[in-house]
């Protein structure tokens, strides 16, 4: 029999249209589509008709939303803070200045002054919204800080055991988004608190995925995307990715400095997602889908002589090389055409 051509270890690299590459060995054949004298390829996979994504796996790291800093409202010295990796809601305690504590409030702008009767402002609002929240009626919710506002105030002092004022201020309420989750103290017991010097780096409850991807793969992180997460205890969770940087950057391991962007995904159902803060995850994205098309593994392609690919068809004991176009590349197959290709034929494999 006729000896088999000459086989050239040869790796490819292949751009795929969402921006990712494949790698493969490829022979380097002859082509003409008659029956081959050489020997049968060591191993046959079918040529296959489905659907095939450019999808790609990235690790990521599990944490929360909405990292900031929560800075004292008041001088002092700090006497008590709530513990790392422990949830404030609203109206609970978040630290204490010289004994006396200060409680979270939801709100998206600053307790920057004390409130009174007479004052006026988005504040003001935030304030009464929070004390209608907690069961406190009997004023109007608006821009108005009225007596009755003041009321409500004094008897929301007195359920916590302070001076009833009628005046709220930085010295017992802090603002911020929603419920918090401590990550970190900037501050320890003991300390110098003041206005504007950071207490404590806070996130919100809300569970998300941080990852980084190449810039070549970047068409594969649009917000709005949908990704599949694999979790740390083995489950997988939905989601989709909510933000996408602006900047490229290269990434943490000094082995790999090509450029990166970072993405973070929200899950759908966020309530469900557990595992400790900075686990390591896994986030699959799906690019574009092309729907019933013929596609056969990476590695059963051939890089012809005379430019282009091909696979070798196995038919009836014998095999022939046959020239294909490429299409999409996506979860270790590659589309092809052309040749009288079928779905159910058999072409070469190295043998795993």
């Amino acid at each position: 029999m006729r000896a088999r051509g000459i086989v050239i270890a040869a790796v490819v690299v292949l751009a795929v249209a969402g921006g990712g590459v494949a790698a493969t060995e490829l022979s380097t054949r002859g082509v003409g589509g008659a029956p081959r004298d050489s020997a049968l390829p060591p191993a046959t996979a079918p040529v296959e008709r489905g659907d095939l994504s450019d999808s790609t796996e990235v690790e990521g790291t599990l944490g929360y939303a909405k990292e900031r800093k929560l800075n004292a409202g008041v001088a002092g010295t700090l006497t008590w803070a709530a513990a790392t990796g422990s949830a404030v809601k609203r109206d609970g305690k978040l630290y204490e200045i010289d004994g006396k504590p200060v409680r979270l409030m939801y709100g998206a702008g600053p307790m920057y002054r004390t409130l009174k009767e007479g004052d006026e402002g988005k504040d003001v609002e935030q304030l009464e919204r929070n004390l209608r929240a907690l069961g406190y009626t009997g004023f109007t919710v608006d821009d108005e800080y009225t007596s009755l506002t003041a009321a409500a105030v004094k008897r929301w002092q007195k359920a916590h055991d302070l001076d009833q004022t009628g005046r709220a201020g930085p010295d017992r309420i802090a603002f911020a988004p929603g419920p918090v989750r401590i990550k970190s103290a900037d501050a320890a017991v003991g300390d110098q608190a003041a206005p504007g010097r950071p207490v404590f780096t806070v996130t919100s409850s809300e569970r998300v995925v941080t990852f980084k991807l190449d810039v070549a793969e970047g068409k594969l992180a649009k917000k709005g995307t949908e990704v599949t997460v694999g979790l740390p205890d083995g489950a997988t969770a939905r989601g989709e990715i909510s933000s996408v940087g602006k900047t490229a950057k290269p990434g943490d391991d000094p082995q790999d400095r090509t450029p990166k962007i970072s993405a973070t995904v929200s899950f759908d159902e966020p309530g469900k997602v557990s595992g400790f803060d900075q686990s390591p995850v896994t986030v699959s994205l799906t690019g574009r889908t092309r729907e019933g098309v013929l596609s056969v593994p990476v590695n059963a392609l051939l890089a012809l002589p005379g430019g282009g690919f091909g696979v070798e068809v196995v038919e009836n004991g014998t095999s022939r090389d046959v020239k294909v176009e490429l299409g999409m590349f996506g979860q270790g197959r590659v589309e092809v055409s052309g040749g009288g290709l079928r779905e159910g034929m058999k072409v070469g494999v190295p043998r795993i």
